[in-house]
């Protein structure tokens, strides 16, 4: 049984900014302590107030590179900010492959930054089943910016729009069928297109084919839609980066003009509560229902039953149990 935590005095010293205090919740957070309800309620009142930027894109396009350019525009904004880089996970010890250490160094020292590497632990959705709760971390602990950068690009890489605020899709010329690729389930609910490294031939190419891509596929809300821009950047130079704060900053007009922010956060609390749900009801499963579902599944194999009454009586026993 893991040790119990003073949760008001740790949430208490994260809200002042101690960095031990942020990484000590954010290990709770990642290691499911029995005191994860306890800290959530501790937190949500402070919440609410960071902007959530999600960065995905195909690997190679240099996501990391870009995350810690736009890092230091924001810093130069005077905005505190977190990072949340998603990475994926060992094999052997199911924790991220690539550390903290290893990423934006330049901010290491910088005590309005704070960066975790967390580990999808096997999750499909190019984020970590934690990664809603790291946020609630993060967004109590008074960050004005908090950016999420996931592993990756595709059809299961998607989870990072039901979490942020605004998503900036990275492509790079010379990616091949990288505009083709991000097609897949992405294109269409990126908010702001960044063409990175653009100081390399196939630039003006991956632009066009982005603008033949996005034509029609402006975002409507209850005002005028928005149309997603497409900037082009050089983060390994730092070029580009006032582009994408502009671009950034002219989406969270638009979200709150609209009020598509107070939909997103919504359908983002929805996201959360049926995940919480079904984690619970897996338990209940594994649990109480354990021996019933083994049984039942015996029936199923045995055509004694069909899976959707054997789903209703497993159901009916959890509910009366």
């Amino acid at each position: 049984m893991p040790a119990a935590v003073d949760v008001g005095e740790l949430v208490e010293r994260a809200r002042r900014g101690q960095p031990r205090a942020i990484a000590r919740l954010l290990s709770l957070v990642e290691d499911g302590h029995p005191q994860l309800r306890e800290i959530a309620a501790a937190l949500t009142p402070h919440t609410g107030h960071a902007r959530v930027i999600g960065l995905t894109g195909p690997p190679g396009v240099g996501k990391s590179t870009s995350t810690s350019m736009l890092v230091s525009a924001l810093r130069r904004a005077g905005r505190r900010v977190g990072v949340l880089a998603v990475d994926p996970s060992s094999p052997f010890s199911g924790g991220a492959l690539l550390g903290d250490r290893i990423r934006m160094t330049e901010h290491a020292v910088d005590a309005g930054v704070f960066i975790r590497s967390m580990a999808t632990r096997g999750h499909l959705g190019g984020l970590s089943v934690a990664t809603p709760q790291a946020l609630r971390v993060l967004d109590g602990a008074g960050f004005d910016d908090v950016l999420i950068e996931t592993v990756g690009v595709g059809q299961s890489e998607i989870d990072i729009v039901r979490l942020a605020d605004t998503t900036v899709l990275l492509l790079a010329p010379g990616m091949g069928d990288g505009v083709q690729a991000a097609k897949a389930g992405v294109l269409e609910v990126a908010d702001v297109f960044v063409v990175n490294k653009a100081d390399r031939d196939g630039a003006d190419a991956t632009v066009r084919e982005l603008r033949q891509a996005v034509a029609f596929g402006h975002r409507e809300a209850g005002g005028p839609p928005w149309r997603q821009p497409i900037v082009r950047t050089v983060a390994s130079r730092g070029e580009g980066a006032g582009d994408v704060l502009r671009a950034l900053d002219e989406h969270a007009e638009w979200l709150a003009d609209s009020g598509e922010s107070r939909r997103r956060r919504a359908a983002r609390a929805v996201g959360e509560i049926e995940a919480i749900a079904l984690h619970r009801l897996r338990g209940e499963l594994a649990g109480v229902g354990g021996g019933r579902l083994t049984e039942l599944a015996e029936r199923v194999v045995d055509r004694a039953v069909d899976p959707f009454t054997a789903a209703d009586e497993l159901l009916t026993n959890l509910h009366t149990t």
